[in-house]
């Protein structure tokens, strides 16, 4: 098949940007001058995780034990993440902001008179080699130099107290600790980051970009700051930041202070290792080896010449190779070249419908839009009477607010579980409530990947009812059910996603240095607007 029927078959395109510089070779996916380039598999996988959220240890709200709890339901690793000190508050001279000093202080006072040893306590119980790793990690605010957590190696880590950021990282030299800001794009000296000490290596190698915050990519585009602490602008940014020649990774955690580490949407750092123990893990940190979701476990395979995501080579020839597999529709793939758009990979506009007797794809079930204050329960089963299961994939969110409800007098967690799995069934037992607004999802969800005839059929069966469609009527659309009746809570079964609309294979190569030092990374966006960005790749001129 030659490349211009190929694209129409499958339904993708590459825009390639001719005032972006050279580029050659721009290849689709599968096609046969691309396949030549690809390089064989690396060995290495994305686990998931994440290093900064909040629970009641300090201020924020729901249980510890459940914190962790959620965070082994859908989470490779994590960080629970108290608040710990504020050396530069705010207040003292502004009744306004009176308010500040007793609200802090008081969390930070508990966490030092016993809370921090319940924590670390907790932390180690739940840490498990292989299988589910935990980091102590906690939080200080500054107004000059912007937020920083310190996530530590050690599990037996004490608490360490500063009297700035500087002073922070001045007390961890020599020490496995990185301090990593977050909430970039505040303006600065209120909470926003500070360019100005950024200190490059390895106790600050990745920055939080994204989280319930909002985006600091840029100072445009999707996820504005919308908290009570101000817009975002420019210089907090990681764009300004990499326009001025600094390195470092990229990561999201979901700041999150409901106590649901991991929170579906609101930000996951995904880092690449030969497997799950501390000490790679920390090392793939270590080395920028990092990517930053919003939700989606989107898998990315991103290289330059041999170099990884985070890494920087020499040499003028570039040999770009991107390998894509979304958790639905892929939007479209960018390459950033120095703050520029070189190429876009654009996916189909409604996925194409595939052949053969037997097709993989994935189908997002998901729960909610009850109309009602209280948790509605859901306890059942998602099944397939036909192929395979290949795996179940949750998207649980947790509260969509950050402070107890007013009339609320202590706020539970709703963990949200896969009870079992099975080749033809997933049982599960969910919660939701409802959405606060029109804009805000507070929806549970697992995403079915399968493999199974269009003839087969995909069920529901929750609290007494069941609702069944072919794999054929979900290719060609959604379908929704109240459960009872209009203005009661819904399942919608999401447009099935053929493999050919969430995967994406790309060589390109670019032989023009702009800078002495280039950078490139790719951002991700599907159509259901989750993202992944990369972190980005440097090439230094020779």
């Amino acid at each position: 098949m030659d490349r211009r029927k190929f694209i129409e078959a499958s339904g993708w395109s590459l825009l390639g940007l001719a005032s972006a510089g050279s580029i050659l070779n721009g290849c689709v996916p599968g096609s046969r001058e691309a396949k030549k380039k690809m390089p064989s598999a690396n060995g290495y996988k994305i686990y998931w995780g994440d290093l900064h959220n909040h629970c009641n240890i300090t201020y924020g709200h729901g249980d510890m034990k459940d914190a962790f709890e959620a965070a082994k339901g859908q989470l490779d690793f994590v960080s629970v993440t108290p608040h710990a000190m504020w050396p530069d508050i705010p207040g003292k001279n502004d009744p306004r902001l009176e308010w500040v000093i007793g609200y802090h202080t008081d969390a930070f006072r508990r966490l030092r008179k016993g809370g921090y040893e319940k924590y670390r306590e907790m932390t180690r119980a739940y840490n498990e080699e292989g299988r589910f790793l935990t980091f102590i990690g906690y939080e200080a605010h500054s107004m000059k130099n912007g937020d920083h957590v310190a996530l530590h190696h050690d599990l037996d880590a004490p608490l360490t107290g500063c009297s700035s950021i500087d002073n922070w990282k001045e007390k961890f030299k020599g020490q496995k600790v990185f301090v990593t800001p977050h909430h970039m794009g505040y303006q600065t000296g209120y909470r926003g980051y500070n360019w100005d000490y950024f200190t490059e290596g390895d106790q600050t190698p990745f920055v939080e970009m994204y989280s319930r915050h909002g985006l600091a990519e840029n100072d445009m585009g999707d996820y504005p700051y919308l908290h009570d602490m101000g817009p975002r602008q420019w210089e907090g940014t990681i764009q300004y930041g990499l326009s001025k020649g600094h390195k470092f990774g990229l990561i999201g955690s979901t700041d999150q202070h409901s106590g649901y580490p991991g929170s579906y949407g609101d930000g996951r750092v995904g880092v690449l290792s030969p497997s799950l123990t501390r000490d790679n893990i920390w090392e793939g940190l270590r080395s920028r080896h990092t990517c930053c979701a919003t939700g989606d476990r989107i898998a990315v395979d991103f290289r330059i010449n041999d170099a990884f995501m985070g890494d920087a080579i020499r040499g003028n020839r570039r040999k770009i190779y991107l390998n894509v597999t979304g958790e639905s529709c892929i939007d479209y793939v960018d390459v950033i070249k120095n703050g520029r758009l070189i190429a876009r990979l654009n996916g189909p506009h409604i996925p194409v419908m595939p052949s053969g007797d037997t097709v993989r794809c994935k189908v997002k079930i998901e729960f909610g839009w009850n109309r009602e204050e209280k948790y509605i329960p859901w306890n059942g089963a998602v099944s397939i009477d036909k192929g395979r299961i290949v795996n179940v994939t949750p998207c649980f969110r947790g509260a969509a607010f950050t402070s107890p409800q007013e009339g609320e007098a202590e706020f539970h967690t709703h963990v949200q579980k896969i009870v079992s799995v099975s080749e033809n069934s997933a049982e599960l037992a969910l919660y939701t409530s409802k959405n606060p607004n029109t804009t805000t999802p507070a929806t549970q969800a697992v995403i079915l990947e399968v493999e199974m005839p269009l003839d087969g059929t995909i069920t529901a069966d929750f609290n007494g009812k069941t609702f069944g469609h072919s794999l054929g009527e979900l290719l060609e659309g959604s379908r929704t059910h109240f459960m009872r009746g209009w203005l009661s809570e819904a399942i919608l079964f999401n447009r099935a996603m053929p493999e050919s609309c969430y995967t994406v294979e790309h060589y390109m190569e670019d032989d023009s240095p702009e800078l002495d030092t280039d950078y490139y990374y790719v951002r991700v966006r599907q159509k259901d607007q989750q993202w992944l960005w990369t972190s980005p790749i440097w090439a230094e001129r020779v």
